[in-house]
């Protein structure tokens, strides 16, 4: 649930931040440049959320205030610019066209929801190879790990 509500508080502290930016993009003259604009605004404040502040402190905005944190699979470690760029187009592609996909795709015979291929089995995990998890339980990890090598 936590998951949810952060990916729910990004997507509205990206909206109402380029909401604020409306009326400087209105005043650049004709709606298509107007359009424009917003969409270039909201592809950068998404990147710099989602990439840009995981990298420097493991959690994109609405992440840090559930107590969310990204973490590298699978020893735990902070993730890569790389990885969290390919995190970010998953998440800006391929994600939003899933309901039309199931919508049109056919359903499975056995019942159970269909997977693309390479598509993780566990629902915490994506295919950049990272997981979020709770920051208490993070710290509760690297204290376990710290004193099993002492």
């Amino acid at each position: 649930m936590r998951r949810y509500l952060a990916v729910g508080l990004d997507a509205y502290l990206c909206l109402l931040a380029v909401g604020l930016l409306v009326r400087s993009c209105l005043a650049s003259g004709g709606t298509g440049r107007a359009i424009a604009l917003l969409v270039v605004q909201l592809t950068v404040l998404s990147f710099a959320n989602q990439v840009l502040l995981t990298m420097a402190v493991r959690a994109s905005a609405g992440k840090l205030i559930m107590g969310v944190r990204v973490i590298r699979l699978p020893d735990a470690g902070r993730p890569g610019f790389r990885r969290l760029v390919l995190r970010w187009l998953y998440g800006l592609l391929w994600l939003p066209l899933q309901p039309w996909r199931r919508l049109r795709g056919p359903a499975a015979s056995d019942g159970a929801p269909e997977r693309p291929a390479g598509r993780p089995a566990e629902p915490y995990e994506d295919l950049a190879g990272v997981r979020q998890v709770r920051h208490s339980d993070l710290r509760s990890y690297r204290a376990a790990v710290r004193g099993r090598t002492d």
